[in-house]
């Protein structure tokens, strides 16, 4: 399995680019092997994976889990294009409270190791989007919390994204507490 393994601006976050197998029926992409993860010092053991559906336009997040149910996540979009975004929570990190924002597709063969303490979210760029989530945490309703997605500065594409009921009135990230120090998640 080859893996370009990138540091984003956020320390511990990173932009992970896979080398698909082409031929004349397209392509195959192997997302995850646990001896290479492990090699390059990433997490191996995710007990939950899920995946969202969406449609163009749509906004999720920003989502996170606070400890002790924090967790890392892989994210990758397995269908369409999505405009991915994580924010910085972690008290005392050279980057707090800053984002980082990516673009996830299929055809990029990409995905984002988030550690914990990053909020994270998206926006479907596609007429439609799947979208793969693996976490070391199972989910955890009350642990499960949600920044304002507008409350970040992040250049969102739409100004005026579909969101649940639930997104459109989480805490904007001035008023957040964060619970989370940087020097813990490492």
């Amino acid at each position: 399995m080859q893996l370009d393994i990138r540091q984003t601006t956020i320390p511990g976050c990173y932009e992970i680019f896979f080398k698909p197998l082409r031929d004349d029926r397209g392509f195959l992409v192997k997302t995850f092997h646990e001896d290479v993860f492990k090699a390059n010092g990433l997490k191996t053991h995710f007990p939950e994976e899920y995946f969202s559906y969406s449609h163009k336009g749509v906004l999720r997040g920003l989502h996170f889990q606070t400890p002790p149910k924090d967790h890392f996540k892989l994210v990758n979009c397995v269908q369409g294009e999505v405009f991915d975004a994580v924010v910085d929570l972690r008290r005392g990190s050279p980057t707090y409270a800053k984002f980082e924002t990516f673009e996830l597709s299929a055809r990029k063969s990409n995905m984002i190791y988030i550690p914990p303490g990053l909020a994270h979210g998206f926006y479907i760029m596609s007429k439609d989007a799947i979208v793969m989530y693996r976490v070391t945490t199972v989910y955890s309703p009350e642990h499960d919390v949600g920044l304002l997605w507008n409350s970040a500065n992040i250049p969102w594409p739409n100004d005026n994204p579909v969101l649940s009921e639930r997104d459109g009135k989480s805490i904007k990230l001035i008023d957040y507490v964060s619970p989370f120090v940087f020097w813990q998640t490492y």
